[in-house]
């Protein structure tokens, strides 16, 4: 009786196939360890921590104490102070990003006419944004817009007698839009790379065809700078969400006055290490991530009807 070989089987043991995969890609890995330490240690784990503090009870402490989903549902019906940050924060990404993006795409546009010493101006624009939001910057704000700051003493001049910018609920949220955009360094560095990369014979042709300047913003600059635009938007929209150490210094620490610059960070700030709810802070947290998740998803979605991209 004749017995038929069967064919090798394609079947690798696991531990085999592991040991080959580590032997080949190990050094890789090895590289990869100190992010893959941080992702789980510092992104991830404390991620997934959070998530679960927002279901409980906790004060810092006591042990978290289960409770569902009633620290979601206090803030849907029983929290006014929610409601007052989130108006104060939607009012503030509305007016301070397209301020700010519009400021650095003139002065990039400005920048890109070819002028002398451009190395130098670009360093001087972009030095704000370098010191970011600072706490020295912060004070500094609060000096310049105080009721006898440097504001009012140049407007007095001119024999006009200035409001105090920070105590009056009226104009203290407006005096963090201006220092907003005054840090238009970083999306204006970005507009003028975009800039240079758009053809100038474009241009001279548009210019033949009899197109005014206006005209060639409209059809060919801004079309060609979406791709731009697109980004800044999306990462000035992030960062203005996240904006927390204006207010905290500005306000001293009360988002006043009357909550007029109470931002979502601040007051989530207060929750958790000002009345130490920690669990309370943690579900604030949570939705203030799917917010800026959904406007991130929205921006991605809606792209594809006016970012145009070179083929």
């Amino acid at each position: 009786m004749t017995t038929i070989a069967s064919p090798a089987s394609p079947y690798v043991p696991t531990r085999g196939r592991l040991a080959r995969v580590l032997a080949r890609n190990g050094a890789g890995y090895l590289f990869l360890l100190p992010w893959f330490i941080g992702f789980l240690g510092l992104t991830a784990g404390p991620a997934l921590a959070s998530l679960y503090l927002s279901f409980t009870d906790f004060d810092l402490l006591t042990s978290p104490r289960w409770i569902g989903a009633a620290n979601y549902v206090r803030i849907a019906t029983a929290d006014p102070r929610f409601i007052a940050s989130m108006q104060v924060t939607f009012v503030y990404v509305l007016l301070s990003v397209p301020l700010k993006l519009a400021f650095a795409l003139l002065v990039a546009m400005a920048l890109n006419r070819g002028m002398k010493g451009l190395p130098w101006y670009r360093a001087i624009f972009y030095l704000p944004s370098l010191l970011g939001t600072s706490v020295a910057i912060a004070v500094l704000w609060r000096q310049l817009f105080a009721g006898n700051g440097l504001v009012n003493s140049f407007l007095a001049n001119f024999g006009i007698e200035g409001p105090s910018w920070i105590s009056n609920p009226n104009y203290s949220l407006y005096t963090l839009v201006v220092l907003s955009v005054w840090q238009f360094g970083s999306p204006m560095i970005i507009f003028l790379a975009g800039l240079r990369q758009i053809p100038q014979d474009m241009y001279e042709a548009a210019s033949l065809d009899g197109a005014s300047k206006w005209r060639q913003f409209w059809k060919i600059t801004l079309p060609l700078l979406t791709p731009v635009v697109f980004f800044n938007a999306v990462v000035q929209t992030i960062e203005a969400f996240k904006a927390f150490t204006p207010a905290f210094i500005i306000s001293g620490g009360t988002g006043g006055p009357i909550n007029s610059t109470l931002f979502y960070t601040l007051y989530l700030y207060q929750e958790a290490f000002g009345f130490f709810r920690m669990g309370y802070a943690s579900a604030l947290a949570w939705i203030l991530l799917v917010i800026v998740a959904l406007f991130t998803a929205f921006s991605f979605l809606t792209a594809r009807y006016w970012v145009h991209y070179d083929d």
